[in-house]
């Protein structure tokens, strides 16, 4: 790959505060306070239709002002239009650097962590670019992205976006009827976003032709590795024309996504808002040591007090969430569970109920970690730690996101330890301690597991609660089922 042209964005002390808290955004006032999204005026619930798979219909423009801000970067008043419906007023610093280079057709390799606004930075370029020009593809352009909950939401805002265009899309993936997307592939689209294993498996009976795709974005690429999809995503590059334009987008910036990009972009110009490793901004951390079986019972005392509003609690396993499930809903608690092994309606049943507000407590394993976009999410608890360290960063960027305060409270086991040590490299500096809690003395004892991931990255009694205001990520095994 050609030396790439960087813009690394530092901000000033002062500029920084603006950001995170929401006054970059117009998000906080002094008289109404934080307004739950990082770019909208209304309610956090305000949300449009579910995509269709079907030709989206054009709405005629209706009067409104237009975002000005977002007009300084070169998209067109048809998006602007849609912008202003949705409340946008002022482009993220993700947005404001990536979004000119995407219309302007050039790769790009963008590192911003979790909840800055990564999406409209890449699905807003796709539109205008598309719009402006018919296309001969089957499949004008593709995004990739890990996960069936993170696809259904870049696919909700592409349906948002695009609602004044005359645009086609489809989402695909797993764990629906394969009938509907492949009906849907035998038209003419503008727009796919897929996750690896559906994509995959119907490229192999031949509904899939990717030969047209004019631009390509590679979403969540590090986590791409981590569950490992990275054979897969090989062999979907490999299907795509050489001549493209090329988007890759990651909330770390790990050497093997360096890699990796070094075999699919040309010469790209790398856009990195926030330090290559970092833990969101406006999240409160703090450590409880505390022994194995004592886990639940911290847990139910923390969510018996009022601070915990709502929550996200990830475990290591699949079984382990629903043994929690079970053991919480059985004591009283408002609780739903997601998981990979899940079906897509249970799935969505859940994360419904823990969006509308009916649900307190999502158990969860690091399926979710990246593909949950829920506003007013105030704590994350890791009930177990994760056996990939920057999952660490996906789970707690669950919280505090857009300027929100928010708290990630970690449970350490003795059998912990190391992984505890592996997350706090990683992050380079040390969970806090809970009030109260003394870190243990000794040799850390061997991980729960003995299969380590790749190279680099760690795995993953109770006390007075002091109220502070992103699973596994293993590598699936070589003919194991796909969950995702």
């Amino acid at each position: 790959m050609a030396a790439s042209r960087c813009l690394l964005v530092r901000l000033a002390p002062e500029a920084w505060r603006a950001y995170s808290t929401g006054e970059a955004y117009g998000l906080v006032s002094p008289t109404k306070g934080f307004m739950n999204h990082p770019h909208r005026k209304g309610s956090a619930h305000h949300r449009p239709p579910a995509p269709s798979i079907h030709a989206a219909r054009a709405l005629p423009p209706a009067p409104g002002i237009l975002p000005p801000a977002f007009a300084a970067l070169g998209l067109a008043p048809k998006l602007l239009r849609a912008l202003g419906d949705e409340g946008y007023e002022h482009p993220t610093p993700v947005q404001a650097q990536a979004i000119p280079i995407g219309l302007e057709g050039r790769d790009l390799l963008a590192c911003a962590q979790t909840g800055t606004g990564k999406t409209a930075a890449f699905v807003l370029p796709i539109l205008q670019r598309l719009s402006g020009q018919p296309g001969e593809g089957r499949i004008r352009s593709l995004v990739l992205t890990p996960t069936r909950e993170l696809a259904s939401q870049i696919a909700e805002r592409a349906t948002a976006y695009g609602r004044y265009l005359h645009m086609r899309q489809t989402v695909i993936f797993g764990g629906v009827g394969q009938q509907p997307q492949a009906q849907a592939l035998r038209g003419r689209l503008d727009l796919v976003v897929a996750t690896p294993g559906r994509l995959i498996d119907l490229m192999q009976q031949r509904f899939v032709n990717l030969s047209g795709v004019e631009i390509f974005v590679l979403d969540e690429a590090d986590r791409m590795l981590d569950m490992g999809f990275l054979p897969d995503v090989r062999r979907i590059i490999a299907a795509l024309p050489v001549v493209r334009q090329t988007l890759l987008f990651s909330a770390t910036m790990p050497p093997a996504i360096s890699g990796l990009a070094n075999g699919i972009l040309r010469n790209p110009t790398r856009v990195s808002i926030t330090p290559a490793i970092t833990t969101a901004e406006g999240v409160d951390q703090v450590l409880y040591h505390v022994d194995k079986a004592q886990k639940r019972a911290l847990l139910e005392k923390l969510l018996t007090g009022n601070e915990i509003t709502r929550a996200i609690v990830f475990t290591r396993t699949k079984r382990g969430a629903d043994r929690l499930f079970v053991q919480l809903e059985r004591d009283g608690f408002d609780v739903a569970v997601i998981h990979g092994n899940k079906s897509q309606g249970a799935r969505e049943r859940a994360l419904g109920g823990f969006r509308s507000g009916q649900t307190r407590v999502l158990i969860a394993t690091d399926i979710a970690a990246r593909g949950i976009d829920v506003d007013g999410i105030s704590h994350v608890v890791n009930f177990d730690l994760p056996d990939v360290a920057e999952s660490y960063v996906h789970r707690i960027g669950r919280t505090g996101r857009a300027g929100a305060l928010g708290a990630a409270i970690t449970f350490c086991d003795p059998a912990e330890r190391s992984l505890l040590a592996d997350v706090e490299r990683f992050i380079r500096h040390p969970i806090p301690l809970a009030p109260g809690q003394v870190a243990p003395s000794g040799p850390a004892p061997s991980s729960p597991s003995s299969s380590r991931g790749p190279a680099g990255k760690g795995r993953g009694g109770p006390s007075h609660y002091h109220s502070p205001h992103r699973g596994s990520g293993r590598r699936r095994p070589a003919g194991a089922k796909r969950s995702w």
